[in-house]
Order: structure tokens, then C-alpha cells, then sequence
């Protein structure tokens, strides 16, 4: 179903004014009427009594639309148009306006809530304590659905979270494609976020294919946030096109390793890190071994046989390399 915009001028002053004149002239006429006992007072009375009953009507079809706010309209069960623009407006009064998701509220702060304050009538039936706007905001709005946890392409269980900025591009397809665009909305975004982070490893890691191409890269979430927040939006925006939705983007607002692995992790990390800190520190006193040698050489300041090489490398080794402070041995004999 496409959307079909209505053409009509904000017209709904003109139309209170009128409306309000021919009643206030229908209860004059009435009251005349009463006072005129002749044949004609009494068909006075009737006509005015119908204009005064049936004159309201024309009360029905006013609308007041806000900036960036459409009306989907409906005659009888038939798609009329989408009212669209700011103004004063008039339409057949007859027509019903329709908006599914109208008691659905998207929290900055949380998942989906569709509880809205209710209160008992006199027959004892649940009714919503405020009347519910069926106007559609066109408006930005946020999406910033609840942690989710998921296993990375490693089986790692990790805690993400993403918040997505969407608008209504086509409010037909999202009044009647589908039941409730905006729980519509969540779902998809739960199940693309899934789908996308199952394809990547939290950190980089060897021999991965993160793209598909089958050659293996260094794509991960924590170092690939805006390559992967590229593709969660297009996989929800594939999704949620015949909702008639746009996906403005898709950030990441939240990466971490579920509880349950984090303490594991976090000494993998660590480990890690302590290695790759040893390995530059060895490399650095391997060079500052083989210079030391050099310029004793070149300067011929002392000749050492390979025994005494040996010994010397070791001792710069211990003293470049140690956790510690050496503890220097002063040797007063010989080496043989």
C-alpha cells in the first residue's frame, strides 16, 4: 500500500465559525418557533430541533495537526489519504483516523512499553485514563533498546547495546503493514543486532572472516565499532522497509564481556599485555647487548673470547630484562 497525500486547506476555522453560527441560528429559531403557534412555528420547530441534533457532526471533522505530524485517515475501512502540514483542518466527519502503535511508547532508557494509565468506566471495563493521540510524529525519534547478550563468531557471550535513530517515511505502509510499527521496530532491531555480531570476534583474532570475502582480517567489535554499527543499520533498514521506516544510523552505546567470562577475560588481557611487554623490553636489551659489544670492539678497549661474550650477554640480559633492581658481584679472581 502507497501512500497518498491529501490535497486539503486548512479549513477548519471557516468551518467552526459556520457550524457554530447556523446552531446558535437554529436555537433562535427553535425558541421562535415555540412562541408561534401557527403551522409554521411548528414546522420551525422541527427543522431547528434536526439542525440542532444532527448539526454537531460537522464538529467531528475538525483536526489540529503540529509541525512534523500526519493523520492517516480511513472512511468506513478504506484507506482516504495521510493528512500532512501544520493548520486548522476540516475533513469528512465520518472519516476515522488510525495509528497502531498510538499507546506505544519507545523509552529513551528502555525496551518497548505499551502499559498506559487505565481506569475502570461505570460498566467495568479497563478504558485508557487519557484520550490516545492517533497522530503520527514524523519526527527523529531514538530507539535505545535494553543489553542484550550474545555469543561472538568465537562463542564468547558479550553484553551490547545500540541505540538507533529512526523517522516514518510512509505512514500507509507503517499504519497498515504491520500490526505495531514501533514493536515491529524493536524486534527487528533485536534480531539484526544478533545476526551481525555473531560475525565478529569481541577482539581481533587470527584466521577470522569477518566480511565474507574469505580472506581472513582483523574486524572485531571493540576495534570495528563504526564498520559494524554501518552494518546493523543497513540489516535493520532491509528489515524494517516495508514498515515504511527509515534507519537515520545505528550507534554502539554499550560492549562488554558477559559477567559470567569478563574476570577470564580480563586476564587473557592482561596476559597478554605482560607479553607483549616482555617482548618489546627483550628485543630493546638485545639491541643494547649487541651495540655494547660492538663498541668494545671497534674501540679496542678490552678483548673478550667467545667464553667471556657468552658471560657478559648474560649478565646485560639479567640486568636489562629483571623485574628487579640487580644486585651487582664484584669478582676479584679470574674467569679460569
Amino acid at each position: 500500500m502507497n501512500e497518498k497525500i491529501l490535497s486539503a486547506k486548512p479549513r477548519g476555522m471557516l468551518v467552526l465559525c459556520f457550524t457554530t453560527l447556523y446552531l446558535l441560528l437554529a436555537i433562535v429559531g427553535f425558541i421562535f418557533g415555540i412562541n408561534n403557534g401557527s403551522v409554521i412555528g411548528t414546522v420551525l420547530i422541527v427543522v431547528c430541533a434536526l439542525i440542532i441534533l444532527l448539526g454537531w457532526l460537522p464538529y467531528l471533522g475538525l483536526k489540529i495537526l503540529k509541525p512534523q505530524e500526519a493523520l492517516v485517515l480511513t472512511l468506513f475501512g478504506n484507506y482516504v489519504g495521510t493528512l500532512k502540514g501544520e493548520g486548522f483542518y476540516w475533513v469528512n466527519p465520518f472519516c476515522s483516523a488510525v495509528n497502531p502503535a498510538a499507546d506505544t511508547k519507545l523509552n529513551q532508557s528502555g525496551d518497548v512499553k505499551t502499559e498506559a494509565p487505565r481506569h475502570i468506566n461505570a460498566n467495568g471495563v479497563s478504558v485508557p485514563s487519557m484520550p490516545v493521540n492517533k497522530r503520527m510524529s514524523l519526527k527523529i525519534m531514538t530507539l535505545n533498546n535494553n543489553r542484550q547478550k550474545i555469543n561472538d563468531c568465537l562463542g564468547n557471550p558479550v553484553e551490547i547495546g545500540i541505540a538507533v535513530t529512526w523517522r516514518i517515511i510512509d505512514t500507509a505502509k507503517a499504519a497498515f503493514n504491520v500490526d505495531n510499527y514501533k514493536e515491529f521496530l524493536s524486534l527487528q532491531c533485536d534480531s539484526a543486532l544478533r545476526n551481525i555480531v555473531r560475525l565478529y570476534p569481541y577482539d581481533s583474532a587470527p584466521d577470522i572472516d569477518t566480511t565474507g570475502d574469505g580472506v581472513a582480517d582483523d574486524g572485531s567489535l571493540r576495534g570495528s565499532s563504526d564498520i559494524v554499527a554501518g552494518r546493523i543499520k543497513a540489516e535493520i533498514q532491509s528489515r524494517v522497509e516495508e514498515a515504511g521506516l527509515e534507519i537515520i544510523d545505528a550507534r554502539i552505546t554499550y560492549l562488554a564481556y558477559a559477567p559470567e567470562i569478563a574476570a577470564a577475560m580480563l586476564q587473557r588481557q592482561q596476559a597478554a599485555a605482560i607479553v607483549d611487554a616482555r617482548k618489546l623490553i627483550v628485543d630493546g636489551a638485545v639491541g643494547m647487548v649487541e651495540m655494547a659489544l660492538e663498541r668494545l670492539d671497534e674501540r679496542g678497549t678490552v678483548q673478550l673470547d667467545d667464553e667471556r661474550k657468552a658471560a657478559m650477554v648474560s649478565n646485560l640480559l639479567v640486568v636489562l630484562c629483571g623485574n628487579k633492581d640487580a644486585q651487582p658481584i664484584v669478582n676479584s679472581g679470574s674467569l679460569y
